[in-house]
């Protein structure tokens, strides 16, 4: 298993001065591979110090442990002042300015890889927009040996380490969470009517539980715009300026997320799954199942979350380009 690449047949190769937005992703076999990687910024390879603005599919914490220079997210840039704490959401657009003697550990992992922790997903995307965190004293040293831990456990892949990560990396946000807001360079309060707020909304309406109800907000594009009181079109607009994906990708995402959940989670029949996910024919969630992940339900629960042996992802240079 290799590293990440931009998405097949969409954005450019990752690199600055092509068209589009430079966009990366996990590159995780499906469905049984571990969606999780962790290394220094040398082992996760170049472009976890990209100097050029660039976004992910998939989430980024990034504890700096030396260097001087900034790091730009969304336009606001944070001065390193180590140890730091660097939360990047899906979507986000970053990159490190005038950095030397970058030092630290990075860690790269989905939405599926929170299946034991949903609520994981809206802490991180609130801990997102606050992005950069300042670490002193007993939270300084209780950080660095949670890091240290994630880094051992990783490279150890000893018997039920997924299980251990998981649990590990649960620890970490929720801690991070905790932290009060005077150690936070948060950026000001967007106003509501900038593209980049709604998009935010409309991300955090993906973390609501209403999935699985007939009238619940993400039914749809439609259903989403009508509860955040725009139009389907500015949504659309605003939602791919700022994550450089559709809406109706997204929620198609979180629907898979969600049934990925339950189906190794629960022991809900695929029937009960289907409705709880919004679909009322379990022939149809079949089908948008095994085209979103490659597998069918009951493939993927016979898998049980197994992984690859060869788990550990080497790096996120850019990839060669598809032949």
């Amino acid at each position: 298993m290799r590293g990440t690449t931009v998405l097949p047949g969409e954005g450019n190769s990752g690199l600055p001065g092509e068209e589009g937005m430079p966009t990366h992703r996990l590159e995780v076999p499906m469905p049984n591979a571990l969606p999780f990687a962790i290394g220094t910024f040398d082992t996760i390879g170049p472009m976890s110090r990209a100097s050029f603005p660039h976004r992910h599919t998939f989430h980024e914490i990034v504890h700096v442990t030396g260097g001087t220079g900034g790091h730009v997210v969304d336009l606001t840039r944070f001065a390193l002042s180590p140890p730091n704490l660097c939360f990047i959401a899906p979507g986000q657009v970053h990159h490190w300015e005038n950095v030397t003697g970058l030092e630290g550990s990075v860690i790269l992992f989905t939405d599926d890889f929170l299946l034991d922790h949903p609520a994981d997903r809206q802490a991180l995307r609130g801990l997102g927009r606050h992005s950069w965190l300042e670490l002193h004293d007993e939270a300084a040293d209780r950080t660095a040996r949670l890091v240290a831990d994630l880094d051992g456990e990783y490279r150890a892949g000893a018997e039920g380490f997924q299980s251990v990560l998981r649990a590990l990396l649960h620890v970490l946000v929720v801690r991070a969470a905790r932290l009060p807001a005077h150690q936070s360079a948060a950026a000001p309060p967007t106003p509501r009517t900038r593209p980049g707020s709604v998009a935010a909304e409309f991300v955090t309406l993906l973390g609501t539980p209403e999935l699985g109800t007939q009238e619940g907000p993400l039914r749809s594009v439609r259903a989403c715009a009508r509860h955040l009181s725009v139009s389907e079109s500015y949504l659309s607009e605003a939602v791919k300026a700022s994550t450089g994906r559709t809406p109706g990708e997204l929620i198609r995402q979180t629907r898979v997320h969600e049934a990925k959940r339950l189906l190794l989670r629960t022991e809900l029949s695929v029937r009960q799954i289907a409705d709880r996910v919004g679909f009322g024919d379990p022939a149809y969630f079949c089908r948008f199942f095994r085209r979103e992940t490659g597998a069918s339900p009951g493939d993927f629960r016979r898998g049980g979350g197994d992984i690859h042996h060869d788990h550990r992802l080497e790096s996120i240079a850019r990839a060669q380009s598809p032949a």
